[in-house]
């Protein structure tokens, strides 16, 4: 297929990429190289040829959760270079999975890590791309949520467009959740394409992991997460800090908007522990983690009861907490009691990993796709999301 190339950007003619996502829970980096195949009709459709993951330790956690609440520059600019040779390192180590050859690859599509997301003034991801380039030698293309922002975007969410042309329903709209470190959705038309890509909409619900593995880390230093959501099951939720908890302003502002740990940062976590411990007597450190579930599920259901006006017949959950079946549980509570009272089409609550392919590589593959999207100088923002100006090409090309 003829591709449009942008200056000094010679590269393969390949349709290959290897995507690469560090998230905003912390737990570490998901490599995914992709086939992307555009037929006759102008529909695309992804191949997942590998997918790793790539757990940080706990000192590059450590390292990442201090530059989230204010580093010196010095440690700054290591962690931007160190975190690319760890991107590096899983792209290799995704590339040697797949068996691609890495003459048969375009580029690699890096998010990096955000550390900092406060939009319209800036947006700031590290993970330097020209360390991954020399560590791969591929070309890289980075820094995809900066040009949305400066066309007066929220910079996020950025997966709509992979969502709508790549995971759209044949016969229905449906909503995709994504339930990483901050919970957001995207709502697409059936058999979505580019010519529908007006009435896709999407936003940040709110928290998704991020405040149950605050509250976990927090209370059980020994443990990164609520493993199989043990210890929500065993405690029961305090309503009356979830509904303090919803009125902050954030889950009232109407769309397109966009959070992170700007927001659900460590103050906000001993704060909401707090919180808990003063509502209940007695209240154990399960009630709090339970407390934490309910607020994200509550949020879900929000969103939809006040934001959602399309008949939207089924949601799919992705990300890690969508295999928290504790946090599964609880959203499919919420959201199918909305639905009871406003009219809200019932399809299902249903995983990503039973519609498509492994839930945990989608976004991985989506700015697998975001990068493609660039090598072929087509817009990968979907303003109706962010709220821009209009279609960009987004990111910026490093050469191998």
């Amino acid at each position: 297929m003829s591709r449009t190339v942008w200056p000094g950007t010679a590269r393969p003619e390949s349709d290959v990429i290897v995507g690469l996502m560090s998230g905003t829970s912390l737990d570490g980096i998901s490599a995914a190289v992709v086939r992307f195949r555009e037929d006759a009709d102008a529909r695309i459709a992804p191949e997942l040829l590998a997918f790793v993951q790539c757990p940080y330790d706990s000192t590059t956690r450590t390292r990442l959760a201090a530059a989230l609440n204010g580093s010196k520059p010095a440690e700054y600019a290591r962690l931007d270079f160190d975190l690319g040779a760890l991107l590096g390192a899983a792209a290799i180590s995704a590339i040697a999975e797949a068996g691609v050859a890495h003459a048969d690859i375009a580029a690699i599509a890096s998010h990096g890590h955000t550390v900092w997301h406060e939009p319209p003034h800036a947006t700031w991801q590290f993970g330097q791309p020209a360390v991954i380039a020399e560590r791969v030698g591929l070309p890289v293309i980075s820094d995809f949520r900066v040009r949305d922002v400066a066309a007066g975007g929220q910079g996020a969410p950025l997966v709509p467009i992979a969502d709508a042309l790549l995971f759209s329903a044949p016969t229905h709209w449906r909503a995709l959740q994504n339930l990483g470190g901050i919970g957001n959705v995207t709502i697409v038309p059936p058999a979505a394409s580019v010519a529908t890509l007006a009435s896709v909409r999407a936003f940040d619900t709110g928290p998704g992991v991020v405040v149950i593995d605050g509250v976990t880390r927090a209370l059980r230093p020994d443990l990164q997460f609520d493993e199989g959501g043990a210890l929500a099951r065993a405690g029961a939720a305090i309503p009356v800090v979830v509904d303090a908890s919803m009125m902050h302003p954030f889950f009232t502002a109407e769309p397109p908007k966009s959070t992170g740990r700007e927001l659900f940062n460590d103050a906000y976590i001993a704060d909401f522990i707090a919180r808990c411990r003063a509502a209940r007597e007695g209240c154990t450190d399960a009630d709090v983690v339970a407390t934490a579930v309910s607020l994200t599920a509550r949020s879900i259901a929000h969103a939809f009861n006040k934001f959602v006006a399309e008949p939207v017949a089924e949601v799919v959950l992705s990300g890690g907490g969508a295999r928290n079946p504790a946090l599964f549980d609880a959203i499919e509570h919420e959201v199918l009691a909305i639905s009871n009272s406003s009219g809200f089409e019932r399809r299902g609550i249903r995983r990503f990993d039973d519609v498509c392919f492994n839930g945990d590589a989608k976004e991985a593959v989506a700015f697998a796709f975001l990068g493609w999207l660039h090598l072929e100088a087509r817009a990968g923002n979907v303003p109706t999301a962010t709220g821009a100006r209009g279609p960009r090409v987004l990111g910026t090309y490093t050469p191998a």
